[in-house]
């Protein structure tokens, strides 16, 4: 993980008219663009890669950069970084440094701040006050994962031959548990539309504090040693949600062909292609495109702290494709997954 900001100039031009610099009016909107990182580095194959990919495509930047984090313990210097640095617009990525960002957001009232996966309210000084305050200069870009997590399920369970299938977080978040809720929701619709009794290992919405979690975002072992807990159980089609910890449960399924794994966040058949034979589908928040809304946001005069909420209505959440295991999904299966997508963007069934 490095240590250090990159920077990225992407527009350094000026104009010289009379022997002074002036620059362009074209640039005049253009802004500064600083994204505070959560754990895991910026080469996650998760959320922080797909935040800081969605802010190096805007054209609407100035100069982009970024600060990873180690720990919890580095959110709040590395914002504070951000201030000095003067930067327009501070990106908090992840549900965790919401806090801090809320926290600088009320010291410094000119600087506009959006946090990925949180809706960004104060929650008060001990952070216990629910459902909190919104911040005028807070924009939360959040993402409705049960909607499209449901379709997941269901496709598990129809895709299973062992009628068993899994998943597990990286740590009891939130922003967690609603891809795990949806999951075994699907599992379940499938299960009453097709009269089965698919089994769901590690996530019951209805004892949520049986779930199997790993505690962080970072011990592939101990990811590994859960997704082989799993296969000894029987699932054969496992869900992670716990970002670049993916890749301890695909690298199971490819060494054990026991099972078949569900990425999550973005398409992992184009982050981790060495996988790509193992990966049944992608659970893909839009967080690239959210970033970029946000900086166009800010730099048309355009920005609120109304929450951007992702949904499959709005694409902003969706199911990657089957890819390589197109042929091996069923195409009934395929059909009704692609129905069951449409009819929650419609309202005709609730995935919450």
């Amino acid at each position: 993980m490095k240590k250090s900001f990159k920077l990225i100039t992407l527009v350094a031009a000026a104009t010289m008219v009379v022997g002074v610099a002036v620059a362009p009016a074209s640039q005049a909107a253009k802004i500064k663009t600083c994204l505070a990182l959560d754990t895991g580095g910026v080469d996650d194959h998760s959320f922080n890669a797909s935040a800081w990919a969605g802010a190096q495509a805007s054209t609407a930047i100035s100069d982009v950069q970024y600060l990873p984090a180690t720990s919890a313990a580095d959110f709040a210097p590395n914002i504070k970084k951000f201030v000095d640095q003067k930067c327009n617009l501070i990106i908090g990525v992840g549900f965790s440094i919401s806090g801090a960002i809320v926290d600088s957001a009320k010291a410094n009232p000119t600087i506009k701040y959006a946090v990925v996966d949180d809706q960004g309210y104060d929650h008060g000084p001990k952070g216990d006050q629910f459902p909190g305050t919104p911040v005028k200069n807070v924009k939360g870009l959040t993402f409705a994962t049960n909607e499209n997590s449901f379709m997941a399920g269901y496709l598990a369970a129809g895709f299973s031959k062992t009628g068993t299938v899994a998943t597990y977080g990286g740590a009891p978040y939130p922003t967690v548990t609603i891809f795990m809720d949806g999951f075994a929701k699907g599992v379940a619709y499938y299960n009453t539309i097709h009269k089965k009794s698919v089994k769901t290992l590690g996530w019951d919405p209805k004892n949520p504090s049986a779930g199997t979690f790993v505690g962080d975002f970072s011990s592939m072992n101990k990811a590994l040693s859960i997704s082989q807990g799993f296969e000894q159980q029987g699932a054969d089609v496992i869900f992670p949600v716990a970002g670049g910890l993916g890749a301890a449960t695909a690298g199971q399924s490819l060494k054990s062909g026991k099972s078949k794994t569900i990425w999550v966040d973005s398409d992992g058949y184009n982050l981790v292609p060495q996988y790509a034979s193992v990966l049944l589908t992608s659970v893909v928040k839009g967080i690239s495109n959210s970033v970029k809304s946000v900086i166009t946001d800010v730099s048309t005069a355009k920005y609120t702290n109304a929450s951007y909420v992702g949904t499959l209505a709005n694409k902003g959440v969706s199911l990657a494709p089957y890819h390589d295991l197109g042929k091996k999904v069923a195409g009934a299966l395929q059909n009704e997954v692609l129905q069951l997508g449409k009819d929650i963007a419609a309202g005709k069934v609730s995935a919450k």
